[in-house]
């Protein structure tokens, strides 16, 4: 018993260590990254070494496909869509991201981000989730976010470098608060009864 309070405790002492991660990150056609990780007040040093990760559509056989068809072909579309419609789960997403955002310490950061589900019904849908966290993203002092909808195109682009520092013990239980909350189990078990 001794040694089993002993590791937990070790172990929630390592995950309050802060991590640190730099880093330059654009998605258009192509994906690119280029990120270090710092843990243990820079004793621990890791770093991500540039990637470009092309589209899966530019590896396809037949080119003239649009990606939107891999939305529209499946049932993950409506389900997402339906849980969008859900106040309560809009909320919830809402209050996570101010939690994080707030958790985070931010360093010279500066993201934008443009989107578009290729359906402006859709994408208006999404912007009713996105609009909020925009705006108050948007009014963060030494921060710069944008996030800009696309009604017209099927469209996900991101630009983004800087600096951010947690506590992982913390994300930890965030997401833990987060996934036992009671609109995000109904959205879940909603899921479950759509599919086929």
């Amino acid at each position: 018993m001794t040694g089993v309070v002993l590791f937990i405790a070790v172990l929630a002492a390592l995950l309050a260590i802060p991590l640190t991660l730099t880093f330059q990150v654009s998605w258009q056609e192509v994906f690119r990254t280029d990120a270090e990780l710092t843990w243990a007040f820079g004793l621990v040093r890791k770093r991500i070494l540039p990637a470009e990760l092309k589209n899966v559509t530019s590896k396809s056989e037949k080119p003239d496909r649009r990606p939107r068809r891999s939305w529209q072909s499946g049932y993950t579309k409506p389900n997402i869509l339906s849980a969008l419609r859900q106040k309560g789960f809009r909320r919830r997403i809402t209050r996570l991201v101010g939690d994080v955002w707030h958790a985070v310490h931010k360093k010279d950061v500066k993201m934008r981000l443009r989107i578009g589900l290729g359906d402006p019904a859709d994408t208006g849908q999404l912007w009713a989730v996105l609009g909020p966290i925009s705006g108050m993203l948007g009014s963060v002092q030494d921060v710069s976010v944008k996030i800009e909808p696309e009604f017209i195109d099927e469209t996900l682009e991101l630009v983004g470098n800087g600096s951010i520092r947690i506590i992982p013990i913390q994300m930890i239980y965030l997401a833990a608060a987060f996934m036992l909350s009671p609109p995000i189990w109904r959205v879940i078990k909603q899921m479950r009864t759509e599919e086929p």
